[in-house]
């Protein structure tokens, strides 16, 4: 099971409307904010990759299991 505390700061940071999600929206603008040319189709497919209910959202849950799973 993962731990999702170690990773609840960083999601925050990319759910900006506070709504305990993050969409592709949410994605691309951050990584805009970062400099990268995202598209909202491009973050759309990111979010597929995390996306284990396929609500077309990442929870906390499905965000720290991938981070988590990227760390191994």
């Amino acid at each position: 099971m993962t731990e999702t505390s170690q990773y609840a700061t960083t999601f925050s940071l990319v759910d900006t409307d506070g709504d305990g999600r993050i969409s592709a929206l949410e994605l691309a603008e951050l990584m805009r904010r970062l400099g990268d040319e995202c598209t909202e189709e491009r973050a759309a497919e990111v979010v597929a990759t995390m996306d284990d209910d396929h609500d077309d959202l990442i929870s906390l849950e499905e965000f720290a299991a991938f981070m988590s799973q990227n760390q191994e």
